[in-house]
């Protein structure tokens, strides 16, 4: 079983429950104005997890449909949009199961990358092309790869509940990994692997532009500072699909 079937799964929620709607709200906030969409217009959440970035779309009035692979996440997004705000879909990301077209595409908090090979992750591509209306606007936001290789905590720990989680962090065969232990009374460690293969700007360009995705701005951080290099936390990529 690939890494990202078993990972995204009920320890999933409390590893990452510190991850709240407000943060997604302020990020989203920012977003939106990237995008340049009127009131109504048609967004898709391409990996939309837990669904907190998809209900902070909604918030803002647009129409939101949201796609994740993992049944454990969506089930929780369910919940969580308890307004019935978003439209809520199962599929993977390379064949995603709609046939129509959106104003918006996003794919947001480094949800590329989980393939190990170059086609795979293309794929992912391809399908946000398929997916735009002619001129539909796109956000792909990644990690920075330089920053992420110089900035790595190799090891952390911390307390969740009764859980007791370990993270080791390495750089490894062009990706960025992750290894989480989690431990808890009465019971064995249970073990995840989660990874992003790690492509810089140059690579990056290079496949959205093979994939007709056309670029319009590289951000660094999420408050819209051009993207450096060595100091920015993000690699994010707005633009749109060529006619």
């Amino acid at each position: 079983m690939a890494w990202y079937q078993e990972s995204f799964g009920n320890d999933y929620l409390i590893v990452y429950k510190h991850r709240d709607l407000q943060g997604a709200y302020h990020e989203v906030k920012k977003m939106i104005d990237w995008l340049g969409l009127k009131q109504g217009a048609e967004v898709l959440d391409l990996c939309c997890g837990m669904g907190r970035h998809s209900m902070a779309l909604a918030e803002f009035g647009y129409d939101v449909t949201g796609v994740d692979l993992s049944e454990v996440l969506l089930n929780e997004a369910v919940k969580l949009d308890d307004g019935k705000q978003v439209t809520w879909l199962r599929g993977d990301m390379r064949e995603v199961p709609l046939d129509r077209q959106y104003d918006a595409v996003v794919n947001l908090f480094t949800s590329f990358g989980y393939f190990d090979e170059d086609e795979q992750n293309e794929k992912v591509l391809h399908e946000i092309h398929r997916l735009l209306k002619e001129g539909g606007r796109f956000i792909i936001d990644f990690l920075n790869p330089v920053y992420v290789q110089s900035n790595l905590v190799p090891q952390s720990e911390r307390t969740e509940e009764d859980l007791w989680i370990r993270e080791a962090r390495t750089i490894e065969d062009g990706c960025v990994r992750k290894r989480i232990v989690i431990s808890q009374k009465g019971t064995a460690d249970r073990h995840y692997l989660e990874q992003v293969k790690l492509y810089d700007r140059t690579a990056f360009e290079a496949m959205l532009l093979k994939a007709g995705l056309h670029i319009d701005h590289v951000y660094g951080e999420y408050d819209g500072q051009a993207y450096d290099a060595e100091a920015s936390s993000r690699l994010i990529f707005v633009g749109h699909k060529e006619g």
